[in-house]
């Protein structure tokens, strides 16, 4: 038993001092580490060909999809002061509900009669109006009878001018009548003459045509005299026309710069009263906004002004409001040279923050805890060197969890082509971008198609 137990104590000796020698002349070790070596490299050649999607990932945040959707600032339209408040911060409020009421601080709208002053002030301009407008219709029939009368005149003038004129012609006539008279009566006195000398008549004789040549002056000078009158009396009618024109026109004249006053005076009186009118409205709009009302249904946040008695001036935010129900969209920034591989359709998966997740970037169909989503925007300028896009819900997806909220952080990435494994290290370890999508806009735009429709039957 001595013997024994000395050979197996020397045999573990031995062992402890030449285990590697032991080792190296054990063959099994190696083979099985060459055989699981051989295994590995198997498997990670195959894991070469496996594929691999490509994809643009970047960081964004929550936003609405939709402007009116998006957290919107209640402002005040005018300067006033905070009277009461209807609501507390966090309140669901509907559209119309008041949340805010205000009380004038401008002097001059602290006269709580001033809407019934400007409707009084309006009522004296209109009557003062109405006078004017009295005055141009008086005085438009003023000149339309002086216009009649002008004509009436102007005829009598003119027939009273045309019969002077008759008067000349005939008084002429009578005149060249009256000369051959004297001068007939002038050669029978002569030929009387020559034959009472003769003793061939008697002197009665003689003194008849003696009388007869003073009776034919005499009618000569009266036919001379009867030819001026009618010739003054010609020269007065012409001068009676013009004086008649030019008293009408003088008199037409003046009431027309009558009327251009008087309308001038209901004008400028009807401009007054659009100006009062216009005070008078802006006037009942004001005292509508004295109460700030909510916009659209939603949420009250984010309170500015706070208790009663502040202040506050036109244009001034007092609170936010977060719409109710709104179509969440996901707000992601791609750089320029990612763009011309985006379009509107393409697949995003999306994780949320403070959403679990476990992430394969290239195998999305093997992550758990991320949503889909699609390309809905893409904007045609860029933000601080970046593009934003973006993302709805994919409706052929899971939907969104109903606690996101807007403003929460998220990564995204956009689906691109299938590669192999080997190809896409290739491509990263030279830098090169993404394979271009162009060949599959089409079906890119189908699916923005498609998501945009599943939006519209939402809302």
């Amino acid at each position: 038993m001595g013997h024994q137990h000395e050979d197996i104590g020397e045999d573990l000796i031995r062992r402890k001092r030449f285990q590697a020698v032991t080792m190296v002349r054990n063959p099994r070790l190696s083979k099985r580490v060459a055989q699981w070596c051989v295994a590995i490299l198997f498997v990670l050649i195959l894991s070469m060909f496996l594929p691999w999607t490509q994809n643009i990932g970047s960081y964004g945040k929550i936003t609405s999809y939709a402007p009116q959707d998006r957290p919107q600032e209640l402002q005040s339209v005018i300067a006033g002061q905070i009277a009461k408040w209807y609501v507390r911060e966090g309140q669901y409020v509907k559209k119309g509900d008041t949340i805010v009421r205000l009380t004038e601080v401008k002097e001059k709208f602290l006269d709580t009669n001033l809407v019934k002053r400007l409707g009084e002030q309006i009522s004296a301009k209109q009557g003062s109006r109405e006078s004017y407008a009295q005055k141009v219709s008086a005085l438009g029939t003023q000149i339309r009878a002086l216009q009649s009368a002008q004509v009436l005149s102007l005829q009598k003038a003119d027939n009273k001018l045309r019969q002077a004129r008759l008067k000349v012609i005939s008084d002429s006539t009578d005149v060249v009548a009256a000369f051959a008279d004297y001068e007939i009566a002038v050669i029978q006195q002569q030929r009387a003459d020559s034959l009472f000398k003769k003793g061939l008549i008697s002197l009665t004789d003689l003194e008849r045509r003696r009388l007869k040549v003073q009776e034919t002056q005499a009618k000569r000078i009266s036919s001379e005299n009867k030819l001026l009158i009618s010739r003054n009396e010609q020269l007065n009618a012409l001068i009676e026309l013009g004086s008649i024109e030019a008293e009408y026109l003088d008199k037409i004249s003046k009431a027309e710069s009558e009327l251009n006053t008087a309308l001038s005076s209901e004008y400028e009186a009807q401009g007054e009263i659009s100006k009062l009118s216009n005070e008078y409205r802006n006037m009942q709009l004001r005292q509508g906004f004295y109460a700030v009302t909510a916009p659209q249904d939603g949420y009250l946040v984010q309170v500015k002004k706070q208790g009663v008695g502040e202040t506050v001036k036109e244009g001034d935010v007092i609170a936010t409001i977060m719409p109710a129900n709104a179509q969440l969209a996901v707000e992601l920034y791609v750089q320029p040279m990612d763009i011309p591989l985006l379009a509107k359709g393409r697949k995003v998966r999306l994780q949320f923050d403070g959403w679990p997740a476990l992430v394969f970037n290239g195998w999305p169909n093997y992550s758990f805890g991320t949503f889909g989503g699609v390309v809905a925007v893409i904007d045609n300028i860029d933000t601080k060197g970046q593009y934003r896009i973006l993302v709805i819900p994919d409706p052929e997806d899971d939907p969104w969890p109903k606690q996101l909220r807007v403003g929460s952080g998220v990564y995204g990435w956009a689906l691109l082509k299938d590669v192999p494994v080997w190809y896409e290290l290739w491509r990263q370890m030279n830098g090169f971008p993404p394979d271009y999508m162009g060949d599959l806009k089409e079906e890119a735009d189908k699916e923005y198609k498609k998501a945009k429709d599943a939006a519209t039957k939402d809302e």
